[in-house]
């Protein structure tokens, strides 16, 4: 899968990175709307008055993705504050958890496949994943990690340390 054909080609490789994870998929509707109001908020970004060239969307129906190309207006506190404040909005709009860091996201059968760490290593042992699952590090923080680091085979990611099943 190529990530680098879901986001926008004019932002700098440097251009800073937030991801949510859900943890349940938007539905058709909700996923329009969440898009609407994504694209409604990186339009309007601001950072001290000055415009952010942001970007926002939601990718595979849980994945909110935001985007600030650093080049022309640098990201403030008060602009970092105001993305955490959309995302604080949509998750009480539309009941979902999107700070849930201990939620992991996989791609099984070319969906988000959402597993608590705790059940990491007892979901290897199932065959739910394996180590060439693909694995959403939602830790990236710019635009060349995203396109290169983002989704990686389970054994390639911070993870391979947690796992402790017998090969």
């Amino acid at each position: 899968m190529n990530v680098k054909d879901l986001l926008p080609q004019d932002f700098s490789p440097s251009s800073r990175v937030w991801i949510y994870q859900s943890n349940r998929p938007f539905g058709e509707r909700e996923a329009l709307e969440v898009d609407e109001q994504l694209h409604q908020f990186a339009s309007q970004w601001l950072s001290h008055g000055d415009p952010v060239k942001g970007w926002g969307k939601l990718l595979f129906n849980q994945v909110i993705v935001l985007m600030a190309d650093e080049s022309g207006t640098g990201v403030s506190g008060c602009s970092t504050d105001s993305s955490v404040r959309i995302i604080k909005s949509l998750e009480n709009q539309y009941q979902v958890n999107l700070f849930d860091r201990l939620l992991l996201g996989f791609f099984v059968k070319d969906k988000v496949q959402l597993l608590p760490l705790a059940q990491l290593n007892y979901a290897l042992e199932k065959g739910f994943i394996a180590e060439d699952t693909l694995y959403l590090n939602n830790t990236v923080l710019n635009k060349k990690e995203l396109e290169e680091k983002w989704l990686v085979p389970l054994k390639d990611s911070w993870l391979a340390s947690k796992i402790t099943v017998n090969k």
